[in-house]
């Protein structure tokens, strides 16, 4: 159903987590006016008292806007994720919130994450192991955060069964991986895996102890 108005948003995730038993929440934003997605985290945050939450404009907000809402969201979220665009952007709004910074925009290569470093522009990193070049890589990105001091979370770029096992994998191997992983996962309505759609249990997906990936293509 539409997802629009605060108490819209509030029903989307009560629904989420008595589905799959999410246990944080993060709203997409960059739709509206960033005082509509302030008042819907800080609905969320009156529904889900206990839950971490993060929202993600999708850097669709201005530098400016995204300093004049950090002050509300301050108390409210778990991190701020790439609300404006750049690493300059989010290094300056780093100098007027409270929250750590994440990203899977503005750092996506080891030059950018060597840029990053020294401008203090993010705190946690949002890695993929489509764009970081395989869970080898994924696990190397792991170590380099775990020694500049940088959290770490996994992003979900609209996986079938196959890359989210592998994205379960990987993210199970590492042992900083401390933030909630997310996914677009409730939203896939098909699967290409033989059994069907995977399996949330309390929030997360079960490891398989299958060879490989645990999971077969249905052709």
């Amino acid at each position: 159903g539409e997802g629009i108005s605060p108490a819209q948003i509030v029903a989307q995730a009560r629904r989420m987590i008595s589905i799959y038993g999410f246990q944080s929440i993060k709203l997409k934003g960059g739709v509206f006016e960033p005082a509509h997605e302030v008042a819907c985290m800080k609905a969320l945050r009156d529904a889900f008292p206990s839950l971490p939450l993060r929202l993600d404009p999708n850097a669709n907000w201005s530098l400016q806007s995204s300093i004049d809402a950090a002050p509300a969201l301050d108390q409210l979220l778990e991190y701020y994720e790439d609300p404006t665009p750049g690493l300059q952007g989010m290094a300056e709004l780093a100098r007027h919130t409270q929250l750590p910074l994440a990203t899977n925009m503005v750092v996506t290569t080891l030059d950018e994450f060597r840029q990053s470093v020294g401008m203090g522009a993010i705190q946690v990193l949002l890695s993929d192991h489509h764009y970081w070049g395989g869970l080898r890589s994924t696990q190397a990105l792991a170590r380099m955060c775990e020694v500049f001091g940088y959290g770490m979370s996994m992003h979900s770029n609209s996986h079938l069964g196959i890359s989210l096992m592998a994205m379960t994998h990987v993210a199970a191997s590492i042992h900083n991986l401390t933030y909630a992983c997310d996914t677009h996962y409730p939203w896939q309505e098909e699967e290409v895996i033989q059994g069907g759609r995977v399996k949330f249990v309390d929030g997360a997906v079960p490891v398989p102890t299958r060879p490989g990936l645990g999971v077969e293509l249905d052709r």
